[in-house]
């Protein structure tokens, strides 16, 4: 039995710096023994930690998708020690990765629905995992109608951004992009934050329909009475509260919220079941 504590040797393969600011980069990693690859079986919507030795670990959610063969992905905020030491290493370089920890996005569920995905700013990065899976040739056929919400503050702290061009172009989603503010006069997609976005864009809420959200608490606290607006129900909108992971492994008891262990019992929740539990947002 694999070591909950042991994490795989990963070498950074590839470093992209995906904002204006040079806080978020994105890195690529590539498993040092094959026969981890195979051990890290992992679905969209999941998380594990990064560990950097001498420095600590961090919790991060999986920004590529299963789909992906041969590596793993990684979008970083630089906000602490292990992260800022993170993005000071260099391609070739070498750090551990422990997981896939929590429970994913219910795809068994969501096969053969309308799927409405609401993201902003860094937490589009577990949002870009399911994307990517969904649009997979193989996936495609499983899903209805794909719609994405995506907002960031301006359009330089967009992620990802030859990605969202090819799926603007793609007739196999449709996407709705959008910055709080601009003054950029090419700026060709839509201002505004993304609550008010999402009750233009997204599909009405029915049996056939459910939405998943990921981003920042404030975010999130506005977009919920939008969706029961739209008639979403409670267990049609589904969540992850992966801000709250710590340990991974419900072991520090730093991430409940009521009896609810976050790492173990999620990150995603739906509402409803959010609705049962100590208000987070």
């Amino acid at each position: 039995m694999q070591n909950p504590y042991l994490p795989y040797p990963v070498r950074i393969d590839e470093i992209v710096t995906e904002t204006e600011d040079k806080n978020l980069k994105t890195f690529k990693l590539v498993f040092l023994n094959p026969a981890d690859e195979e051990k890290f079986y992992y679905k969209a919507g999941q998380f594990a930690e990064l560990s950097v030795a001498g420095k600590g670990e961090i919790p991060i959610g999986i920004a590529s998708s299963p789909t992906e063969k041969g590596y793993i992905m990684f979008t970083v905020n630089k906000v602490g020690l292990v992260t800022t030491h993170l993005h000071s290493m260099k391609e070739g370089d070498v750090i551990g990765i422990r997981g896939p920890l929590g429970n994913s996005y219910p795809w068994d569920i969501l096969q053969g629905k309308n799927i409405v995905i609401i993201g902003g700013g860094f937490a589009f990065t577990t949002l870009r995992s399911s994307i990517v899976y969904m649009l997979d040739p193989v996936m495609r056929p499983k899903f209805k109608d794909i719609h994405v919400i995506y907002g960031a503050r301006s359009p330089e702290m967009l992620l990802y951004r030859d990605e969202l061009a090819g799926w603007e172009n793609s007739s196999d989603i449709n996407m709705h992009i959008t910055v709080d503010a601009t003054d950029d006069p090419d700026w060709k997609y839509n201002t505004g934050f993304v609550p008010t976005i999402t009750e233009q864009k997204a599909l009405p809420g029915n049996a056939e329909t459910y939405a998943i959200i990921c981003g920042p608490p404030i975010m999130i606290k506005f977009t919920q009475p939008v969706l029961d607006k739209l008639d979403y129900a409670h267990d049609h909108i589904i969540m992850s509260l992966e801000m709250r992971m710590k340990c991974g492994i419900g072991m520090c008891g730093r991430c409940n919220i009521g009896k609810e262990f976050v790492c173990k019992d999620g990150p995603v929740f739906t509402l409803a079941q959010l609705d049962k539990m100590p208000k987070e947002f």
